[in-house]
Formats: structure tokens, sequence, C-alpha cells
């Protein structure tokens, strides 16, 4: 799978929701309920993040839930890149980009969604031929007015910002026409999670699902 139709597989998932919950999960049992819970609520594309030891147990839990497509996140080298696959992953999301993690993704046919941080950093995925990408931190890197302002000279690239987003200011950023989608961790907080209270998870997801309408 090119870079090119990395993005344009990535661009048409994101049409599906406004938001991709970024998950971290620490107990693998509690994946498939979690999954269950956002998809019910309207958010069918998941991100589970590489950050503990579970991650990969709870990625290939998920990709069973009905509904779900489960992509992994903090996908940083590309031996992150072959696990992530071997779970189930059907899509990779890096808050930056290397060589060697392009190349290893389209080796395996892991869609990716790239990181950067800068106008330079955009101008490179763009050679390698993306038009899909992550703008992370995106909070502590300009927010929705940086974004914007990046749009002007880059047009031809699209973005899912993630970081310090939250239900106030995410449509501030979904209002911007280079934006496909934000990713948010306020969907499924520590604490709910860690109650298993699956029901108030489904609620914001269901909130966080109406934000484009």
């Amino acid at each position: 799978m090119t870079p090119q139709d990395s993005s344009a597989y990535l661009i048409t998932l994101a049409a599906r929701a406004p938001v991709i919950p970024v998950l971290v999960v620490e107990d693998e049992t509690k994946a498939a309920p979690l999954a269950e819970a956002l998809v019910a609520g309207g958010l069918a594309l998941l991100e589970v993040t590489l950050r503990t030891s579970s991650a990969l147990d709870a990625l290939a839990r998920m990709t069973e839930v009905p509904g779900a497509v489960v992509g992994a996140g903090t996908v940083i080298t590309p031996e992150d890149a072959r696990a992530a696959k071997a779970a189930g992953a059907q899509f990779a999301v890096s808050p930056g980009a290397t060589p060697a993690l392009i190349a290893a993704c389209t080796g395996i046919g892991l869609p990716l969604l790239p990181g950067a941080a800068s106008a330079s950093e955009v101008m490179a995925l763009l050679a390698a031929g993306f038009s899909f990408a992550k703008f992370f931190p995106a909070a502590q890197i300009g927010g929705a007015p940086g974004l914007k302002s990046l749009g002007g000279p880059l047009p031809q690239m699209r973005f899912c910002p993630t970081g310090g987003i939250t239900p106030e200011s995410a449509p501030g950023y979904l209002s911007l026409k280079n934006v496909a989608c934000i990713g948010g961790s306020w969907i499924a907080p520590p604490d709910l999670l860690a109650k298993e209270d699956f029901a108030a998870i489904r609620r914001l997801a269901t909130a966080a699902a109406a934000l484009r309408g």
C-alpha cells in the first residue's frame, strides 16, 4: 500500500465519525466491552495506543467487536508496525514519521497516519506521498488557529489533530477545511474504565459523534 493509497483509505474511514477515541488500555479484559460501548455510541474508528503491556492483546480483542475498525497508536518503529499488524490492526498512527517506519508500513500493507508538528514536516510527508497526517500535539503547537494557518500554504494536506483536545475545543478544530477528524482521549477516561462504567463511556461517545452534526 503506497502512502497515496494509505491516505485515501484513512480519509474515507475518517468520514465515518468526527472523533477517533485515543485509548490507553491497562486491562485487556475490558477491551471488548469498551469497544462495544464506543461503537454503540457512534464511534467506529478506535485507536489503541501501544503504551501498555496489554495494548496488543486489547487491540486483538477489540477487532472481534462487530463494527469496530481498530488501529494502533504510538507506532514508532518498524517492530511496532509489524506487531500491530499481527495483532489485527487495520491502521497505524504515529506521533511523527521516519523513513524506516514509512517503509515498514508500506511493505506490510498497514495504512499509516503519520504525525507532523511543523510546516517542514508536513512538506516532507507530502513529498513522500501522504495527504493525511496527524497534527500532534495539537493544543501545544498552536491549536486550531495554528492548524488553520498551515492550510494556507499547504492546502493539499488534511489532518487529524490530536493532543490536548477537549469537548469544548473540538468544534473549533472540526470547523476547519483541512481537518478530516480529531483524536480525543476524553471519551474513555481512566476513572470510567477503572469503574467499568461503559454506559457513561457510551454517552460520551454519543456526544462526540454528534459534534460534526
